[in-house]
């Protein structure tokens, strides 16, 4: 049976940044090529950086090296399959069903993750959940609101600059 330590870090960060990279780069009327790009790139590339980030913590920590080379490939593992799901979803569905079904996914996993945690953990699930819940609905809000400055000021800005260059 997989211990939800092992994925957890992995299974929060796919979840929240997937959700946030749908969120943002909608608002920032991204097409869906650029949406399925940026979540590739977060499956790949910072997961690479999470994983060795958890790797080097767990070395810091002492961990036998055999426990924290595990450890990391299931984190690894945890978020790219994660990551992979939001890229389903991004594919299958037009915008903006798109943001509305991976926020309703990504929060659902992140629910039964919590869910799972804190049972094993013996604190208050509805406790947790509401507070892990309420911090990636912060994210999501924020995530949304960049995109929307972006669509709204970065064209603008843009141009004014390259008309101005010489």
């Amino acid at each position: 049976m997989i211990r939800p330590t092992r994925i957890s870090f992995g299974g929060t960060a796919g979840v929240v940044t997937s959700m946030a990279l749908i969120t943002g780069l909608h608002a920032a009327n991204a097409k869906t090529g650029a949406i399925v790009s940026a979540l590739l790139i977060a499956a790949v590339a910072d997961n690479l950086t999470d994983s060795l980030s958890v790797h080097m913590y767990q070395e810091s920590e002492r961990l036998e090296q055999r426990a924290a080379f595990s450890g990391t490939l299931a984190n690894f593992a945890t978020r790219f399959l994660v990551c992979l799901s939001f890229v389903l979803i991004t594919v299958l569905f037009r915008q903006p069903l798109t943001g509305v079904v991976g926020v309703a996914w990504g929060m659902s996993l992140l629910t039964a993750l919590t869910y799972v945690l804190a049972h094993e953990r013996k604190v208050s699930t509805v406790s947790e959940v509401a507070k892990h819940l309420a911090v990636a609905s912060v994210v999501i809000i924020v995530s949304g609101g960049i995109g929307q400055w972006i669509a709204s000021h970065v064209d603008t800005l843009l141009a004014t600059w390259q008309s101005a260059a010489p």
